[in-house]
């Protein structure tokens, strides 16, 4: 019997997705486990697995944005009558015209058919054409991958997908031949339209409701860093893993929080929610806009443990293999420009936050010590805060404990 197909709701904070591509098509057989279609959701692009076997029979939307919920495709068997149930469920997905209920047939004298936006070939070495979905493509450009040495599984004649990647990955030889990038079209005209992906609308949506519905206000403090760069030096010339600067502005703030625990609630309306657990969202990124992911129960982990989870977080954001639950739950953010050469910024609240952190450069300044001018390093911090949930002396105090931790980091250790 035909079931119809619905868009998943696929993160935590998803409204819409949109549709990449569709790696099967109308007629084609399907089974449990098969990718139907990769969906750029708010967070990711990620790919939509069927849980039904059969033939698909129909798509309601072949290309652009869906509602959650929204009717995606009909799956039945082959020569079914599906149009009864198409309108129980009221048509296409979100009013698009239904696309071609049977798929058209290709020339048997072309054997290789030119690319379509949902089957996607890339040229090969050798002159033939490598299919590959969209996501395929730009995992393997951004690992500087040659797509004819990955063996392919997908349908319609082994086009590569995610998975068959990540396979090649996991057993890369060590070294591999660089490939070429053709030169990007010069836009002709006095502008450039991008259109905006799932993931900016949803930093617009959010992050204009944050700006605008909390009220904020910002406190800022400047730290001394000399002990912390002798203790660093101190604990990277020990330890095998090398910490950063950012590991020890997140212990410290993890420390902090357990001394000021206001500072980690949420504001949800008719309550002020104070966490017990310290979840710390670390702002990331990418060239579609910011990612969080969340380290949870950071209090509780070593710096070396930090370190190395930041950055699988970060070759996660970069390669778009972040998952949403890697990315939701935390109660505290930290937003870090001090490595593009940014001395002092503020930052809108992450919800559900009532605060982030924005953390600029460590620079060298004249400084006063001791009645004498010196040469010192100095890191400026701002704490933006929620009104509604913390007031300035909450945050003034929560700022002098942070301060005090990263400017002697050793105690931190103890």
């Amino acid at each position: 019997m035909a079931e119809i197909i619905r868009m998943p709701r696929m993160s935590d904070t998803m409204e819409e997705g949109n549709i990449v591509a569709w790696l099967k098509k109308v007629g084609d057989k399907v089974e449990s486990g098969d990718v139907l279609a990769e969906v750029e959701t708010d967070k990711a692009t990620m790919e939509l697995e069927t849980y039904q076997e059969g033939t698909l029979l129909y798509i309601g939307v072949e290309s652009g944005t869906i509602p959650v919920n929204g009717l995606l495709a009909i799956i039945g068997e082959a020569g079914e009558d599906y149009k009864s149930l198409l309108q129980e469920a009221g048509g296409s997905g979100n009013g698009a015209a239904p696309v071609q209920e049977t798929a058209p047939a290709t020339p048997a004298s072309d054997p290789q058919p030119a690319a379509t936006e949902s089957q996607p070939a890339v040229p090969a070495g050798d002159g033939q054409r490598v299919k590959a979905s969209p996501l395929a493509k730009a995992m393997a450009e951004q690992a500087g991958i040659d797509l004819s040495r990955i063996p392919g599984s997908g349908g319609d004649g082994g086009r590569v997908v995610k998975r068959d990647v990540e396979a090649f990955l996991e057993n890369k030889p060590a070294s591999s031949s660089p490939t070429t990038h053709p030169a990007q079209p010069i836009p002709s005209g006095g502008f450039t339209d991008v259109p905006v992906t799932q993931m900016r609308k949803t930093i617009a949506r959010r992050l204009g409701e944050s700006k605008f519905s909390a009220p904020h206000f910002y406190l800022t403090i400047e730290i001394d860093m000399d002990q912390a760069m002798i203790d660093r030096k101190m604990i990277n010339d020990l330890a095998s893993t090398k910490i950063s600067f950012n590991d020890l502005v997140i212990k410290a703030a993890t420390q902090a929080l357990r001394l000021h625990p206001d500072i980690n609630s949420s504001w949800l309306g008719d309550r002020i929610r104070t966490n017990h657990d310290i979840h710390i969202g670390v702002a990331v990124a990418v060239d579609e806009g910011l990612l969080v992911p969340v380290i949870r129960h950071a209090d509780t982990k070593s710096l070396s443990q930090i370190n190395q989870e930041v950055a699988v977080f970060a070759e996660k954001a970069k390669s778009k293999k972040l998952q949403p639950d890697e990315m939701s739950g935390n109660t505290f953010t930290i937003s870090n420009l001090g490595m593009f050469g940014i001395e002092e910024f503020t930052a809108i609240i992450n919800p559900p936050d009532a605060c982030i952190l924005a953390v600029g450069g460590i620079t060298q300044k004249p400084v006063v010590k001791d009645g004498q001018i010196t040469i010192g390093h100095r890191m400026k911090v701002t704490l933006s805060c929620d009104h509604r949930v913390v007031d300035g002396a909450k945050g003034a105090k929560f700022l002098q404990t942070f301060s005090q931790m990263l400017s002697a980091p050793v105690r931190m250790l103890a």
